[in-house]
């Protein structure tokens, strides 16, 4: 099996409420483990803790108890540890799309001409060349979130953080916007952590699905996608993957066991 890159260790999470004055618990002595150039996906109802595992991971929260290990080893702070891609491009408006793209190598104290010769040859292989210039709202959702993924690319991590990032996308640019991501995780050999509420997308993208279905979590139910590499979208018509596809829409919305 492959090494290990990242563990949780027995971790509890709770948010305090402010206006009820209690604590919410969201993880109970959570353990699991992703595995090195693994695209693992995570999909759960709304508020079930998703986007708080990445907030653990990325070193934005800190866990009540247990560890959370990142290649192996314990940090005191995992905040640039690993690429954190959200939701939302968050692409500085007033920075031109190669600025942006060079914002990592900028806060890790890179000089301007290696930032320059590293990031320009990306911008060609990422299909961005010609608008390294161009500014956030002169390019499509599409173009924007291929700036995004660039820019947590350059973090240098081997594990990147993937947060709905095609949800605001239109069913076409959506899903050429799957496989472009499939070609370059093939490409870079990182491993990929990837939050959606859409059960297709996770069956075409993933190695295993971890579901959240309860709250709060101890532990995730896993799947394995019984497709092999490389993969496009007609591949979701095997009868095995229709079978898991009506499987987990079912555990989504609370049906399987009645």
């Amino acid at each position: 099996m492959s090494k290990q890159v990242l563990a949780f260790q027995d971790v509890s999470f709770s948010y305090q409420d402010q206006q009820q004055n209690r604590s919410i618990p969201v993880l109970h002595s959570f353990s699991t483990q992703v595995y090195d150039r693994e695209f693992i996906t995570i999909i759960g109802a709304s508020g079930s803790g998703k986007s708080t595992l990445f907030r653990l991971i990325a070193g934005l929260e800190e866990p009540d108890s247990g560890s959370i290990l990142i290649n192996g080893k314990k940090y005191k702070s995992r905040l640039g540890q690993t690429g954190y891609m959200p939701q939302k491009d968050l692409l500085m408006p007033w920075r031109t799309i190669e600025e942006n793209a060079a914002l990592p190598l900028e806060l890790r104290g890179w000089r301007k001409k290696d930032i320059e010769e590293k990031v320009r040859p990306l911008l060609e292989e990422f299909g961005l060349s010609g608008v390294e210039d161009h500014f956030p709202h002169e390019l499509s959702g599409g173009m924007r979130q291929r700036v995004s993924f660039l820019r947590t690319v350059l973090s240098g991590s081997n594990i990147l953080l993937l947060d709905e990032p095609f949800s605001a996308l239109d069913a076409i640019t959506k899903l050429s916007m799957q496989e472009w991501l499939l070609d370059q995780w093939d490409k870079r050999k990182a491993t990929i952590i990837f939050i959606t509420h859409d059960v297709q997308e996770a069956l075409l993208l993933s190695d295993r699905i971890l579901i959240f279905a309860e709250k709060p979590v101890c532990s995730l139910q896993e799947v394995a996608v019984p497709l092999a590499r490389p993969r496009r979208l007609k591949d979701l018509d095997d009868p095995a993957v229709l079978e898991l596809k009506d499987h987990l829409l079912a555990q989504l919305r609370g049906k399987v066991g009645t």
